[in-house]
């Protein structure tokens, strides 16, 4: 059982629980056995909900065996990342202000995912609130790279990435702010895809930057993340953002396609910087000719205000997420401070407690510039810059299909050799952060190994909402490289 976990993609288990051959139960206690063995350590998780997954794959064995109500996630096993609730389970977020709440209902993306019989295994460590490249910010520690030990697995969703790449469960849910769905799917040797904004509904997910958070899916090949996302996309009227569209059908018609003639990629200058490494630069060429020889045609195209996307994005996101984090105050349903002597004063105390350095250095940059006096000189400016970022693509589109770059700068990095400079942290992030300012579609596939036998990653961004195209490109590059078959020896 445990060999064949670690080669099955989602669609392998989907044939063989149809089959009969192999239960949800199995399977489950199985990843269940597994997770308690490799949590200490990995770390990706922060709880592993042992009672919920157990009962949900009884009833999925029960659909099974009426064959009454299955669908392509029926006694799936799935891990999500704990900044999304699901009822009755700890959300902490990845933070000590949250450590003890219990949610009091399920998020949308979740809730889809048990309607559709899907196994909830555990929530997954994440940067505190969803802020950090390297998963090093979270309260309940950092996360290990599969790949190998004290190397970061990318930030925030670093928790949800390793889980799946570690074969621990077959895919995970993360959010997407800045590319914090994408950097670890990378730095894992997974695939993660960044749904257009209003695809997929936030309900329920812990609030970072609520104009670019994005729930998207972590898995280990394309045809999987297709199944996954058919699942949590869709309308939903808890959600104000959300899109009334319909979802195109894509994993009945995936892989019909044997080339890619006809498809013009684009392949933005900006996007190969002299910073960037080495390695990542041969690779990213080299993923180039295997595109032309599935038969794309590489257009040279221009982006020219995404050099300013990590500044826009550390105006934009530390705004918002200074107004959203103002409800974390010690009074309502927050870690309170004991040592507080009046109601300003657990304010004060209850904060500088529960929320993280980075944290803290978020939201004094998110007020600072939407103060008085620098609203106009900053935000307003940042929100025009966004503006500019999105015609760069959207006049890109109207000559290409897809846009091709790397998806990260370099490979991962030793935990802790870039926490004492946040700029060179926030770098990492440089070719993923100008996709949701757009609010674009991207995904991350596996492109190769450096000498280090560590992961890298390029990064396809696709029209909005046209997710179908998307996941059919990097299908097409999946199929062609086969990287996906490497499994890290943990």
């Amino acid at each position: 059982m445990k060999h064949w976990l670690n080669t099955a993609t989602i669609a392998d288990i989907r044939e063989k629980l149809d089959r009969g051959e192999v239960s949800s139960v199995e399977i489950t206690k199985e990843l269940l056995s597994q997770a308690e063995t490799q949590n200490p350590k990995l770390n990706n998780y922060i709880s592993i909900t042992h009672e919920l997954a157990l009962k949900q794959a009884q009833a999925a064995d029960e659909r099974l065996k009426t064959k009454k109500n299955v669908t392509a996630m029926t006694g799936v096993p799935i891990a999500v990342k704990d900044n999304i609730l699901v009822e009755s389970t700890r959300t902490t977020a990845g933070s000590k202000f949250l450590e003890k709440f219990i949610a009091p209902y399920t998020g949308t993306v979740a809730q889809k995912l048990i309607d559709a019989g899907a196994v909830i295994l555990g929530k997954t460590n994440c940067d505190e609130f969803a802020m950090g490249s390297s998963n090093e910010n979270s309260a309940y520690g950092p996360v290990h790279n599969p790949w190998k030990q004290g190397y970061a697995p990318g930030g925030s969703s670093g928790g949800s990435a390793a889980t799946v790449a570690a074969r621990l469960a077959p895919a995970a849910l993360g959010t997407d702010t800045g590319g914090s769905i994408r950097q670890p799917a990378a730095f894992c040797g997974i695939v993660g895809l960044k749904p257009t904004y209003g695809r997929v509904s936030r309900y329920g997910v812990v609030s970072f930057a609520s104009s670019l958070d994005q729930v998207g899916p972590l898995t280990r090949t394309v045809r999987d993340n297709a199944m996954v996302f058919e699942t949590i996309a869709g309308h939903d009227a808890h959600d104000s953002t959300s899109v009334n569209r319909p979802v195109d059908s894509i994993t009945k018609t995936l892989g019909q396609k044997q080339d890619l003639k006809g498809l013009k990629i684009g392949f933005p200058k900006e996007f190969l910087p002299e910073q960037i490494s080495q390695e990542v630069r041969e690779n990213f060429l080299a993923s180039k000719k295997i595109f032309e020889k599935l038969g794309a045609e590489i257009v040279d195209i221009s982006l020219p205000h995404t050099e300013y996307g990590i500044a826009c994005y550390y105006i934009l996101a530390p705004a918002e997420a200074s107004a959203n984090l103002a409800r974390f105050d010690g009074i309502r349903y927050t870690s309170r401070s004991g040592r507080a002597t009046s109601v300003d004063d657990t304010y004060a105390k209850s904060r500088s407690e529960g929320f993280g350095p980075e944290v803290r250095r978020r939201i004094m940059l998110g007020t600072f510039v939407l103060s008085s006096g620098y609203y106009d000189t900053y935000y307003l400016k940042a929100q025009k810059v966004r503006n500019l970022i999105r015609k760069d693509f959207m006049d890109a589109f109207q000559s290409v299909d897809v846009i091709l770059t790397p998806t990260t700068p370099a490979p991962s990095f030793p935990l802790k050799s870039k926490s004492v400079n946040p700029v060179e942290m926030y770098f990492s992030d440089a070719f993923t952060v100008p996709v949701p300012i757009a609010g674009l579609p991207g995904i991350s596939v596996p492109s190769g190994f450096s000498a280090e036998n560590l992961p890298m990653g390029i990064q396809l961004i696709g029209k909005p909402f046209d997710e179908k195209g998307l996941l059919e490109t990097a299908y097409a590059f999946e199929q062609e490289t086969r990287f996906f078959e490497k499994v890290p020896a943990l």
